[in-house]
């Protein structure tokens, strides 16, 4: 089981000095990846099921943050949770996660992606709310594509997205595309990937039977599109405060990763937080 930690901007601010300390500890308590999420803009009312989200709420834009942490760490790998990829550009997107990952020396491998749930969101870059699943599925496509490129440009003709012998350099990390995860509690997040991702980050508010059904759903969707799914990770959240007996289970139903914040927007509780789950778990 691999373990990585998230660092909620919206709960334990933007102050850098605090961004640094949690991460180098995590890095030094033996954590394998470090993720930030992303809200682009909020609006009064903006809600989620029952989470209402107070629109002064302070989500760092999460490609800054994580290059922010690289260059104050050495090993953690980088992660979102999630991006919500079709409120981005793919070209001028492309660009950007290879230049992370290059200068993190091939640290960017946990990029996951979602569709976002607040209509507002969608409306305020320009995007139709109802399009956003295709969108999705087009700059996965374009991304992969400006990667492998070369020299001669790639060309992309598609409902969203037009490229005609188009290049982006640099590459990422040794010339290497970028793993993309899936997220979305949705069946159609997680048919999206089987058919296209890497691995599977499904959300918090399924039940067990709910999450049986949507990995059979992704399993089935890569042998449909002709991938292997053993190859597929799946990284579910988890709590500060989970047992060795919590973690088996997680392992016993599949699980590659559990990600999850600490409890506390104190920083000193924050990384004894840390410090008493590596020591339970071994990590170090």
């Amino acid at each position: 089981m691999k373990f990585g930690l998230t660092y909620n901007t919206g709960l334990m601010g933007t102050d850098p000095d605090h961004i640094t300390a949690v991460a180098q500890h995590a890095e030094r308590s033996g954590f394998e990846s470090f993720y930030f999420s992303e809200h682009i803009v909020l609006y009064p009312g903006a809600k989620s099921g029952a989470i209402e989200f107070p629109p002064s709420l302070a989500v760092s834009d999460p490609l800054e943050c994580l290059s922010f942490v690289a260059a104050s760490t050495s090993r953690l790998l980088l992660g979102t949770g999630v991006l919500l990829l079709p409120y981005h550009d793919p070209v001028v997107l492309a660009k950007r996660l290879a230049t992370i990952d290059l200068l993190s020396k091939g640290r960017l491998r946990l990029l996951t992606v979602g569709l976002g749930v607040l209509p507002g969101e969608a409306a305020a870059v320009g995007v139709d709310f109802r399009t956003r699943g295709r969108r999705a599925d087009e700059a996965i496509d374009v991304l992969r594509l400006l990667w492998a490129g070369g020299e001669d440009g790639v060309s992309f003709d598609g409902e969203f997205f037009s490229l005609e012998r188009a290049c982006v350099f640099p590459k990422p990390f040794n010339g290497t595309s970028l793993p993309v995860h899936v997220g979305g509690s949705s069946d159609a997040a997680a048919r999206r990937a089987g058919q296209r991702g890497d691995g599977y980050f499904p959300g918090g508010r399924l039940t067990s039977a709910e999450r049986s059904a949507q990995i059979q759903i992704m399993r089935a969707a890569a042998v449909g599109a002709g991938r292997n799914p053993e190859t597929l990770e799946y990284t579910r959240w988890g709590s500060i405060g989970m047992t060795a007996e919590d973690v088996e289970a997680h392992v016993s139903n599949g699980v590659t990763r559990l990600v999850f914040g600490p409890a506390s927007p104190n920083l000193s509780e924050q990384l004894d937080q840390i410090s008493d789950f590596a020591a339970r778990h071994h990590l170090s």
